[in-house]
């Protein structure tokens, strides 16, 4: 797929939760051609000081509209500056993005049952893939984690199109079950094989730490099970190799051999 160079005008970008953000932008050739689990890579406005594009995974597109959604998170200066950036006003202007870039989300075509697990921010990178699922008629369930229910900000749209809420866990017991979703996890994997209906596909993306012992989950139970991997970037279309994953094929590149692998076959 060809990757497109767009100017891309800002429609919204507002705070949607503790620290995290998100960020509407007109930007037609991309949301055409871009697929689940892809990413763009962002030339910042006004930091031109930091030559280096930025990597966002794309929480959401729609096509006919010409529109790509972006949640991040406000941690360092560049995110801190992305946060000012508006439709209208003093800090008005179009950001600069390269795209689509890196390999998709790959449940194989026969798969008829899905489990998506989202970490904090990694929730918005499973959306596309549940979109699609879903349209796929596959049965998709989802478990998501965050440190407080505030921080849950995809729940809403997961719910909206899932038959089935997703299991929520928040680390203070704000809402769902207090701790960690890996327990939540392990209860889905253990009641659909109980009922004799296990899943045959699962995603994981989030905290590097959960997609370990998720992907060690997916291991124990048989299923296959793919992770979306953030690392630094600089040039975002492999010619750097900052952004080198470990696997058992060798050294891979997470701009174009990823940013999604196949969870079996990662260095962890």
């Amino acid at each position: 797929m060809a990757l497109v160079n767009e100017r891309a005008r800002i429609l919204e970008n507002g705070e949607v939760g503790p620290n995290l953000y998100l960020m509407t932008l007109d930007a037609p050739d991309i949301a055409a051609s871009i697929e689940p689990g892809q990413f763009v890579h962002m030339l910042v406005p006004g930091m031109e000081a930091h030559i280096l594009r930025r990597p966002f995974s794309v929480y959401a597109r729609d096509a006919a509209a010409g529109t790509l959604e972006i949640l991040y998170q406000a941690v360092g200066f560049g995110s801190a500056h992305m946060t000012g950036l508006e439709a209208d006003g003093p800090l008005a202007g179009d950001v600069e993005l390269v795209g689509p870039v890196g390999r998709t989300w790959q449940p194989s075509p026969d798969a008829r049952r899905a489990l998506l697990v989202g970490g904090g921010v990694g929730a918005a990178p499973l959306f596309m893939l549940c979109e699609q699922l879903v349209a796929g008629s596959v049965r998709t369930d989802v478990v998501l984690g965050a440190q407080t229910a505030s921080a849950l900000t995809c729940r809403a749209r997961y719910e909206a199109l899932l038959d089935a809420p997703p299991r929520c866990a928040t680390d203070d017991g704000s809402f769902g079950r207090e701790g960690f979703c890996t327990s939540l996890v392990a209860e889905a994997l253990a009641e659909a094989a109980n009922a004799g209906e296990p899943y045959d596909y699962l995603a994981v993306c989030g905290p590097e730490p959960l997609m370990k012992i998720v992907a060690g989950m997916a291991a124990e139970a048989g299923v296959p099970c793919e992770v979306s991997l953030e690392k630094r970037m600089a040039c975002g279309v492999g010619a750097c190799l900052s952004c080198v994953v470990d696997t058992v094929d060798g050294k891979k590149r997470a701009c174009v051999d990823g940013p999604v692998f196949d969870a079996r076959k990662v260095v962890w």
